[in-house]
């Protein structure tokens, strides 16, 4: 384990995956991060490079070719150099190898980074290292504790857009929170996910009701068919709130897709927030790798920067 603090905070990580293990807060010693038991899901925070999901069949084409990745791709599974560490900041580095192109056809430089100050910022680097045009997608997965059976994810939609709203009897389809009723109307809003069939994204959506607040309370039937995959987002924070409605933690994005997930079934005690730049093969995609939906390209040289925030 390697650990950066401040005054406020101590973070702890592993350079196996370059994953976040753990964020503490040290004046009340409460640790926001998932314990990583295998009995529920045995990861924390894998960073998912360089696909996020799944190619379609687990194979992609580029230049004739198939390759071959299981979900979320090998960085997750891989061992990082670690190239700076500070009080408060710590950097590891992941190249290309002559085994990580079996699988994926392009040589690059991956570097995550870690910074703590009022909050800790989560930074993605990649360098395209080739002669040619590089294709990818980089996403999180970090996994943070519920407090108690009355936590709710707080979908805070002023950060970015208004509220919809859906003034009618009812909202066709619609499962979670329930709406304020005002003369007789449902003033609940909702939000979209994609519907996830084996991994890839099939052609059903389906809206989840939430509250004029943006809560929406974790349940076994919300994600009973897996993580919510949603898209076009009219905000840029999502929050876990406790039992008096203050949210505890914020992870702050401005990724084009994000993903909602705890496992199926096992009514676990966390909940994942997941920003991404890319996302799952449609069922019925030709599996062309630079065809991809929120697919990123590298010219040579060429390097891409995103980031983002958890606020405790």
């Amino acid at each position: 384990m390697y650990y950066i603090e401040n005054d406020r905070l101590k973070a702890g990580f592993e350079s196996h995956g370059a994953e976040l293990r753990s964020l503490v807060d040290k004046e009340t010693g409460e640790e926001y991060m998932w314990c990583g038991d295998p009995a529920f899901w045995g990861r924390v925070s894998p960073v998912l490079f360089p696909v996020v999901g799944n190619y379609k069949d687990k194979t992609s084409i580029y230049d004739g070719k198939e390759y071959h990745l299981s979900q979320h791709g090998f960085a997750r599974d891989s061992e990082f150099e670690v190239i700076e560490q500070k009080d408060a900041s710590i950097s590891f580095r992941l190249i290309s190898s002559d085994k990580t192109k079996e699988v994926y056809p392009f040589d690059f430089e991956l570097i995550i980074s870690y910074e703590l100050a009022d909050s800790l910022m989560v930074k993605w680097e990649v360098k395209n290292t080739n002669d040619k045009t590089m294709y990818f997608s980089i996403g999180g997965h970090p996994a943070f504790n519920l407090r108690n059976d009355e936590t709710y994810i707080h979908f805070e939609m002023d950060s970015k857009a208004d509220v919809m709203d859906n003034e009618s009897t009812g909202v066709d389809g619609a499962d979670g929170a329930d709406g304020d009723n005002h003369d007789g109307k449902n003033t609940e809003s909702y939000i979209v996910a994609g519907i996830l069939e084996d991994g890839t994204l099939s052609d059903r959506t389906k809206q989840i009701a939430i509250t004029q607040d943006g809560l929406l309370k974790p349940s076994v039937e919300l994600f009973a068919e897996d993580a919510l995959i949603l898209e076009d987002l009219p905000y840029n924070v999502v929050a876990l709130s406790d039992a008096t409605g203050k949210d505890y933690l914020k992870v702050s994005f401005d990724a084009p897709v994000l993903g909602i997930w705890s496992p199926a079934g096992k009514n676990a005690p966390f909940v994942c927030i997941e920003p991404w730049f890319g996302r799952t093969d449609r069922t019925d995609f030709n599996m062309k790798l630079e065809e991809r939906e929120y697919g990123n390209k590298l010219g040579p040289g060429e390097r891409f920067a995103a980031s983002y925030t958890i606020s405790v």
